[in-house]
Order: C-alpha cells, then sequence, then structure tokens
C-alpha cells in the first residue's frame, strides 16, 4: 500500500468514476484500477461498487476513505511546505471555490495581494457546490476555499466574513419593481428562477420559505447567481438571491433588487482545515479578502 494508492482511491471516492480520475491524472483507466486493486489485496475486503454510471464505496470503503483523507490531506500539505521551504520559493496559494466568487468577491484582493506579495502565486479550482470545497479541502493540496457558509463538518473550520441580505430580483417593468420592500407573504404566489442545484442557499432559502409555510415553484434551475439575476432582468423570472453590490448600478440598468427582510441573512466566507496550520502567504491572502470585503461590503441596511 502507497500514499499514491490512497491518493487515487480517495479521488475516485470524491469523483465517483475511473475514467474521470484517469483524465485528472492523465493515466490510463487500468492504471488507476490497479492501484485500487493492491489496496483491495492489501485490506482483504472489496473497497468500491461498481454500477453502470460509476462507482461508490463500499462501507469498507467508506471507513478507509474517512481514515486516508484527513491524514493524506495533512501529509501532502507538509510536503508541499516542506518543498517549498527547500527551494527557496515564494510559495503559493491554491483556493477553492464558485465560478463567479473571484469578481465578486476576490477582484480587489487579488490586486492587492500580488502587488504586496508578487513571488506567491496564486492558484484557483472552480468548485460547484459548499460541499464538492470541503472535500477538495480534505483532500489536500488546497489551503483555502470561499463557501456559503452552512453546518458543521467534521474536519473543517469555517469562518464567517459577509453577511448578505436577500432581495427579490425583477425586471424594471415588473409590478413589484415599485415596491420598498417584498414580504414573505408577497412570495406566495411567484414562481422564482431556482438557484443551482446542491446549493447551499438554496438549501437554506428553501428552509427559511418552507417555516412560512411557502413551498417555491420553478420553471428552471441555473448554475450560478448571476445567471439568476440576469433571467430576471431579461423578465424571464423572479429570483430571490442574496444581495451582491455588483448587481447595483449602470451594469444592470433594467434590474431591481427589493429587499426581502424577513429572509434572515446568508452568510459567505472562509473554510479551511486548520487556521493554525496555513502558510504565512495563505493567511496573507485570506486577511487580504477579508479587508477588501470590508471596504466593498457595506454593513445590511435595516428596512421597516
Amino acid at each position: 500500500m502507497t500514499l499514491d494508492d490512497l491518493r487515487v482511491f480517495i479521488a475516485v471516492c470524491r469523483g465517483g468514476s475511473l475514467s474521470a480520475v484517469a483524465r485528472e491524472l492523465s493515466c490510463t483507466q487500468s492504471a488507476v484500477s490497479q492501484h485500487i486493486k493492491r489496496l483491495e489485496r492489501e485490506t482483504g475486503t472489496a473497497l468500491l461498487e461498481r454500477h453502470p454510471r460509476g462507482v461508490v464505496p463500499t462501507g469498507a470503503g467508506q471507513l478507509l476513505h474517512a481514515a486516508a483523507a484527513g491524514g493524506l490531506g495533512d501529509i501532502d500539505q507538509a510536503l508541499r511546505r516542506l518543498k517549498e521551504l527547500a527551494d527557496g520559493e515564494g510559495g503559493s496559494v491554491r483556493v477553492t471555490t464558485g465560478a463567479t466568487t473571484v469578481r465578486h468577491f476576490m477582484s480587489d484582493a487579488v490586486v492587492a495581494f500580488r502587488e504586496r506579495h508578487p513571488k506567491v502565486s496564486l492558484e484557483f479550482r472552480t468548485a460547484y457546490s459548499s460541499r464538492s470545497c470541503f472535500e477538495a479541502l480534505l483532500a489536500g493540496g488546497l489551503d483555502l476555499a470561499w463557501i456559503t457558509l452552512g453546518e458543521p463538518v467534521r474536519g473543517i473550520e469555517q469562518r464567517p466574513v459577509v453577511e448578505l441580505p436577500w432581495v427579490l430580483a425583477v425586471a424594471a417593468d415588473d409590478p413589484l419593481a415599485g415596491k420598498a420592500r417584498i414580504d414573505i407573504a408577497d412570495l406566495a404566489d411567484i414562481r422564482l428562477v431556482g438557484l443551482p442545484e446542491n446549493a447551499t442557499s438554496r438549501s437554506r432559502l428553501h428552509s427559511y420559505l418552507a417555516t412560512a409555510g411557502i413551498e417555491p415553484t420553478s420553471d428552471t434551475s441555473v448554475a450560478d447567481w448571476d445567471t439568476a439575476i440576469l433571467l430576471a432582468e431579461l423578465g424571464l423570472g423572479h429570483a430571490i438571491v442574496p444581495d451582491l453590490p455588483g448587481w447595483h448600478g449602470p451594469a444592470h440598468p433594467r434590474l431591481r433588487l427589493i429587499p426581502v427582510p424577513e429572509l434572515p441573512a446568508l452568510w459567505t466566507g472562509w473554510a479551511v482545515r486548520s487556521w493554525d496550520a496555513l502558510s504565512p502567504p495563505a493567511r496573507a491572502f485570506a486577511g487580504t479578502v477579508e479587508e477588501s470585503c470590508g471596504r466593498v461590503f457595506p454593513a445590511p441596511p435595516s428596512v421597516t
């Protein structure tokens, strides 16, 4: 059993496919399969169940994955730090986050950080949910994840940074566009653009609405918040989204964002495996983003 065997096994559990991991690692599917077979020989049990559309870990596989993921992440992180120290490099900061996060939360911070730390490499990996960010962090090789905060996750530390009130996005000529606020009762008969599947923001919103006795109906579901507000601006639906400063102003002349103050605010921020174990460059980048967000995102207004 080697560290590479375990790395491949963790990647297969995360991706659910031998072929996908082979593409990711630029090797053959047979090579990936050999890593799994070696682990199964040494553990004396089947670790994966094969299905027509991929693989899932068996009970034994889940046990091994849970034990190995955290430990390998620590080892890979330490090896990376040691290499940077030995080579005398400026180091690197590796971040996983959603497709539109850099534009909305980090653009100014990226510029400022590169000016302050020109020898440090910034690398971003796109993820499509907070869950996939957590999995990537636990697998190792990444420093930080920017997420929508949700329930506690074992092995992950979450830090809130930005509080986002909810707004109803509508076109300028929509009958609701002239309202100063939207009450929960106003949402009862509205068909909404569905927020991204598996997103924390979607599950939180649906939970809030369910508490008020409202079950949202959707004609469509989108991949990210930006697409939701674009459809709303074009008059193709209504979208309840967290309020982002980038949507205000001349870039969206036909968009109206109306506060929904009865909905509890959403928090976004950092997730890491351990703040104490972060490298100095990763700490510096996290701090730069937090400083920038403090300037860009005002405190949510009180709506009466």
